[in-house]
């Protein structure tokens, strides 16, 4: 097994406090660490779950999600969170600062966009 372990995926945004506050109230995480500029959130000790960081950059650029020109500043990634109820969790993400896409690709993934413009999946595990 390798020493090194993935611990948090980092966000660029405007207002990293912002940003955090979204995904606090969207996941239900908390507060680990921070600084004027940078902030370190996740789950509760003892509830599973995936750290994130949001660090404040001053020239910041939101993604352009889908693509269409050469010269759009490209989503480098985005978050899968998947949940129980597609339509409930997506009405209380648009209710806590986020924006429905208009392209919508599949009938089990709802594309979203945070408050600072980052593509995000809601999703639900398809019936089988």
């Amino acid at each position: 097994m390798s020493p090194a372990r993935l611990s948090t995926v980092v966000l660029d945004a405007r207002d990293a406090h912002e940003l955090a506050g979204f995904y606090m109230r969207l996941l239900g995480y908390e507060v680990r660490a921070e600084e004027p500029d940078w902030v370190l959130v996740g789950p509760p000790p003892g509830a599973g779950g995936t750290a994130l960081s949001f660090q404040t950059e001053p020239g910041y650029v939101p993604p352009v999600w889908p693509t269409r020109n050469p010269g759009d500043q490209q989503m480098m990634l985005h978050l899968d969170i998947e949940v129980d109820d597609l339509e409930a969790e997506t009405a209380r993400a648009v209710g806590e600062g986020a924006r429905l896409a208009v392209y919508q690709p599949q009938d089990d993934v709802r594309v979203l966009y945070d408050p600072s413009g980052h593509p995000f999946c809601l999703w639900v595990q398809a019936s089988q």
